[in-house]
């Protein structure tokens, strides 16, 4: 009888890679632990001198805040029709914007690219005030068409970029033979093209609804007098006043603000991991 194999060791550099990455991790994930942690704890322990990272009596009280403020409901489907918005017109503009860049040769393609990476050096501080005289000339201040659109122009180059070579990937044979078979150009686009780089959409779309559900910044800019307009990250400014600051309902508020991306993590889960993966191996 063969004899059992003993598993084979490690080797030190692995060891020392996965000893890496999960001190990366678990640096990544303290301030979210702290955050939460944060959140339950009464008020007496947040601002004791003697800060413990554990809590043996949570408390409810923050969130009860939270969720007591006014129009706070209406906050939140602000943030989620903005970064819906801009999810969606991204990655339906993105596609058509990375097929033609891919599939067709015109005059200023090369140019047309190298500006789309031009775009994405600059500051988003510096554009703030130009973008701000821009909204108020198309009188779109106090609206949330303020919002979608700078989002939206920010968000675009980065996924036209990555979705190139998704585009690219898929054989030009492919097309032939769908136009063979009596396919016109709209339906190979979005029967057949469509789906197979879904997946790079995915990873887009993850970067565009994070960056627009966590903005401060146009939000500020951007909506000045009419708060019905205002976003979640508009809303923790109540809780910041000029005697102390409400510790525990930043922190409860900025818990409730995660949760919504972690669902959207959730459901796009596995096209996400395909999806970068693929804009790795191409």
């Amino acid at each position: 009888m063969t004899a059992l194999r003993r598993p084979a060791l490690r080797r030190p550099g692995r060891l020392l890679a996965e000893a890496a990455a999960l001190l990366a991790a678990a640096v990544v994930a303290f301030p979210l632990y702290w955050m939460v942690l944060s959140a339950f704890k009464p008020a007496g322990e947040i601002q004791s001198t003697e800060p413990r990272p554990w809590t043996l009596s949570p408390s409810l009280d923050s969130f009860r805040r939270v969720f007591e403020q006014q129009d706070f409901g209406r906050y939140f489907l602000n943030s989620l029709l903005v970064a819906t918005a801009v999810v969606l017109a991204s990655a339906v503009i993105a596609f058509l914007a990375a097929t033609a860049v891919t599939r067709f040769r015109f005059r200023f393609r090369t140019t047309l690219l190298v500006m789309f990476l031009v775009a994405q050096m600059v500051p988003v501080e510096a554009l703030t005030i130009p973008l701000f005289f821009l909204m108020r000339d198309a009188g779109l201040l106090n609206t949330l068409g303020s919002l979608v659109l700078p989002h939206l122009a920010f968000s675009l180059p980065f996924a036209i970029w990555m979705l190139r070579g998704f585009v690219r990937a898929v054989p030009e044979a492919l097309e032939e033979q769908a136009r063979i078979d009596g396919a016109s150009h709209a339906r190979f686009l979005w029967t057949i093209l469509f789906p197979l780089v879904l997946p790079g959409l995915v990873a887009t779309s993850v970067f565009s609804f994070i960056s627009t559900w966590n903005d401060f910044l146009f939000a500020k800019s951007f909506l000045i007098s009419d708060t019905s307009q205002s976003t979640l990250p508009m809303a923790l400014l109540v809780f910041f006043k000029p005697d102390e600051n409400d510790w525990g309902g930043i922190m409860a508020g900025s818990t409730v603000m995660t949760i919504p991306v972690l669902v959207f993590f959730v459901l796009v889960q596995r096209r996400l991991v395909s999806g970068l993966g693929g804009a790795v191996k191409d």
